[in-house]
């Protein structure tokens, strides 16, 4: 062995020492730090559903406690300081309770006109601040396609109609549930018949017609069957003696709200509507000159249909039946017929029970006609077409957008949209001739594609979103363009989609041109709908766009009110707004957590999906004290 190699020999066992000596200090060190620290149990309690802090604790060499609060610059919000707020149940006689549609509150206004039965909100100070219970026994609706045909006894406990409409087929109670046959008063066959009769005399096949409306709907038989032709329905009915039409509609998981005809516009834009029609229901259509017929002309797209069926259509035949005589109902027709002609309306066709009018594609034959025919006059160019929230009904002819005056009569005053289903995606017209100047149709088109990710990205937070027959009845509390709805199209699903009276740009008429439907509303008041007409809600920076207006539990109550029991919620706003108001909701015990938004964790914006729980008002025989009976 030479002298190298025994100098690398003993290199070697001079760095193995050293190695060790190094390893055992580590493990020493170690094993020091943790006896050193058993005194000290750094775990923190913290509960998320009851709210409660995490425990302080100090290291034994430090005086100061550890701070995990938010520090905002000063031109941040504030951050949240406010403890969870508790929500009681309100009495269980308020389980049906439509605030803008109290009857107490409606015998202060006039019966002229029917004004009493319009909306008429509380006060700030009447709104309640409890949450509205199910009734006891309340069980969760039957999945679409199954309930068009029956819903739960327990749900909408009314059998007031099983007796006033027997003979007519709106609906049958048996034991625990009621059946709707699809009957009507003008359709005692059932609507599917009655329908195919309409299809006779008008296509209704083509895709051509796709939105309409139901004036004075009962239990909206009409729109049910109307959804297997692909035509979206809005029914409407006051709240009446006919007690819960408009929530037997719902039940069954077909659009409608509660509304009437009497001296304020209807909560839509103008041309909204390829189709209008009228069973039986009782609107004075050729009376206060003709101021009905001129509102159903303001919200029919140009070249739409009104139909009208039973009185006085066919009086000849069936003027006994009715108990009224020969002489009033031709009188009343007469006057139908007068008001038709000077809104230049074409009479399609009058077979038996049915009579059809078309709204021209344009005004100009009729500014023509105004020479000779005085009355009505149109609407001056100040007065809003689309503007009906709380606006006054006029008895003035709505003029239609302009169009050249070598034209053909055909042409599509505003601008002719796609049938269904191309006019889902299709720029629509409102788009395309820049009435809204801040949307082009090239961001149109990115805002389509943007909520397809986005309920893509939905689906994967709520899996029950997904599931198909789940949800049924679905309302976006900020529909801008509809995007929301369209990207849920091919679901077994319809959305109410809304525009705040409040919004920057009124998008309506956009959503309808979609061959969407939608309303106005102002979410410091309620909506007109009864409780638990939804199983979802969705709210796109809702409480931003409410900030000074009203405070968020005042909407929030209206949004429980309005939700199902098992019900789901998805709130995308601000992260700040989104605690605040994550922890409200702990007091309508909702359960929930906030998510980040799609495109991951560094946007502001995030989003807080919420599941309403299942409670009732508690069994009769119950403790009175008790408030609420939870499963």
């Amino acid at each position: 062995m030479n002298l190298f190699t025994r100098i690398s020999s003993r290199t070697k066992k001079s760095n193995l020492y050293y190695v060790t000596l190094v390893a055992l200090l580590c493990i020493g060190s170690y094993l020091l730090g943790i006896w050193q620290n058993t005194a000290v149990n750094p775990r923190a309690a913290f509960d998320d559903s009851d709210g409660t802090p995490c425990e302080q604790f100090t290291r034994p060499d430090s005086t100061k406690d550890l701070d995990f609060d938010a520090h905002h610059n000063i031109q941040d919000p504030p951050p949240v300081t406010e403890t969870a707020v508790n929500f009681p149940s309100c009495a269980a006689e308020l389980s049906e309770h439509t605030p803008c549609e109290d009857a107490k509150r409606s015998l202060k206004f006039a019966r002229e006109r029917l004004e009493y039965r319009q909306r008429h909100c509380p006060e700030r100070e009447e709104i309640l601040k409890c949450r509205i219970p199910a009734p006891y026994g309340y069980k969760t609706p039957f999945r679409w396609p199954e309930s068009r045909d029956v819903a739960w006894f327990a749900n909408v406990p009314h059998t007031e109609l099983t007796v006033e409409k027997k003979n007519q087929n709106w609906v049958r109670y048996e034991n625990d549930r009621f059946w709707f046959p699809g009957g009507g008063t003008m359709f005692p066959r059932g609507a599917d018949a009655y329908i195919d009769d309409i299809g006779r005399l008008i296509d209704l096949s083509d895709g051509s017609i796709r939105t309409a409306i139901d004036t004075g709907c009962g239990v909206a038989s009409f729109g049910a069957y109307l959804l297997s032709r692909n035509i979206t329905t809005m029914s409407f009915a006051p709240r009446d003696t006919h007690e819960a039409q408009v929530q037997f509609a719902l039940e069954r998981g077909v659009p409608a709200m509660i509304g009437i005809m009497a001296t304020i516009r209807l909560p839509y834009p103008s041309r909204a509507f390829d189709l209008a029609h009228c069973s039986r229901c009782l609107i004075p259509w050729g009376q206060n000159d003709g101021a009905y017929l001129m509102e159903v002309d303001r919200v029919l797209r140009p070249g739409g249909y009104w139909i009208l069926s039973g009185p006085p259509i066919n009086w000849q035949k069936r003027w006994k039946g009715w108990e009224r005589t020969m002489d009033d109902l031709n009188a009343e027709q007469t006057q139908i017929e007068q008001v038709a002609r000077s809104l230049c309306w074409k009479k399609v066709v009058q077979r038996d029970d049915l009579a059809i009018w078309q709204k021209p594609f344009n005004h100009i034959h009729c500014k023509k006609t105004r020479q000779v025919l005085k009355n009505p006059e149109f609407c001056r160019h100040d007065q809003d077409p689309d503007m009906a929230w709380y606006t006054k009904m006029d008895s003035c002819l709505t003029p239609l957008p302009e169009v050249d005056d070598s034209e053909d009569l055909k042409t599509v005053a505003g601008g002719k949209v796609e049938k269904w289903p191309a006019r889902l995606n299709a720029v629509p017209p409102r788009v395309n001739k820049g009435d809204l100047e801040e949307i082009t149709p090239a961001a149109f088109l990115e805002n389509t594609k943007l909520w397809k990710q986005r309920v893509s990205y939905y689906k994967k937070l709520d899996y029950q979103l997904g599931e198909t027959g789940r949800y049924r009845n679905l309302v976006d509390m900020n529909a801008y363009l509809g995007g929301f709805a369209a990207a849920l199209a091919d679901d077994p699903v319809w959305v109410m989609n809304i525009v705040p009276v409040e919004a920057k740009l009124n998008t309506l008429g956009v959503i309808y041109e979609r061959g969407l439907i939608g309303t106005y509303q102002n979410w410091c008041e309620a909506m007109s709908t009864y409780p638990r007409t939804y199983d979802f809600i969705h709210a796109d920076s809702v409480f931003t766009l409410y900030q000074g207006k009203c405070k968020p539990e005042e909407i929030l109550l209206e949004m429980d009110r309005i939700l199902r029991p098992g019900g789901g919620v998805i709130i995308r706003d601000d992260v700040d707004v989104l605690i605040k108001v994550k922890e409200l909701t702990k007091g309508l015990e909702w359960e929930g957590r906030i998510a980040d938004h799609e495109k991951g964790p560094h946007e502001r914006e995030k989003i807080y999906y919420a599941v309403k729980q299942y409670w009732t008002v508690p069994a009769p025989y119950e403790d009175k004290n008790n408030t609420s009976a939870l499963s």
